[in-house]
């Protein structure tokens, strides 16, 4: 079967992510801690995002303006401006953590290029991703990078007919059914789960039930054998 392209996930794919939100939602927990339980803290906050994300997008930047716009509702507007501080405070360290690499991310990408079209597409504030990006080390091994607003059917579509000979014959591997799995399925393409431990609320999703076009790997250790296997098999 022909495979012309392999797209990446980058956060909690490539490299952690979603603990430094976990962190930093502890923080806030502790901030707030005089107006709100922990349990509807963390329900407000969820509420939040799913409404701000369509306006703010995906990153540090909009979780951020999301705490903040919660420590004002859970608060009745009494909040301190002391603590709207510390929550941008705790934001901009986000954005400065250094990056670090998950297990076998580097020996799969470097496994694959030059066999492949390697493209990193991935969601969230492109400056941030590009920071975090160049501080990978991986940069020079992606033959492009996409930076995008969101992942659906026509985001995929779109990608590998730019980056390959279209979403046939392209796999695409994250750790997110709903972004990186399903929408590259319905487009036709493979869908590579590899889960990691901490999932965002938003991004869960139900696996696709016996599809022949995805599979689910323990860690990236496991991408450059399916597909090889994927590549022989006949079709």
């Amino acid at each position: 079967m022909r495979l012309t392209a392999i797209g990446f996930d980058a956060d909690d794919t490539l490299w952690h992510n979603e603990r430094f939100f976990q962190l930093t939602q502890a923080r806030l927990r502790e901030l707030l801690a005089d107006h709100a339980a922990p349990e509807h803290l963390e329900e407000r906050l969820l509420a939040a995002e799913r409404r701000n994300v369509g306006i703010y997008g995906f990153g540090v930047k909009g979780f951020t303006l999301s705490m903040i716009e919660t420590a004002v509702e859970v608060s009745g507007g009494a909040v301190p401006g002391a603590v709207i501080g510390e929550i941008l405070a705790a934001g901009r360290e986000m954005l400065a953590h250094p990056v670090e690499l998950l297990p076998q991310a580097r020996a799969a990408i470097e496994a694959l290029a030059g066999h492949y079209r390697l493209v990193l597409v991935t969601k969230g504030d492109l400056i941030d991703q590009e920071r975090k990006l160049a501080q990978s080390g991986l940069g020079d091994l992606f033959d492009a990078v996409e930076i995008v607003s969101d992942k659906r059917r026509d985001t995929y579509e779109a990608v590998f007919a730019r980056h390959g000979s279209g979403a046939a014959e392209a796999l695409m591997v994250g750790n997110s059914l709903k972004s990186d799995v399903l929408p590259m399925i319905a487009a036709g393409g493979w869908g590579v789960h590899v889960p990691h431990a901490l999932t965002w609320a938003l991004e869960h999703a139900t696996a696709p039930a016996a599809h022949p076009r995805f599979a689910e790997l323990a860690d990236l250790g496991g991408l450059p054998p399916l597909v090889a296997a994927i590549a022989a098999a006949p079709g």
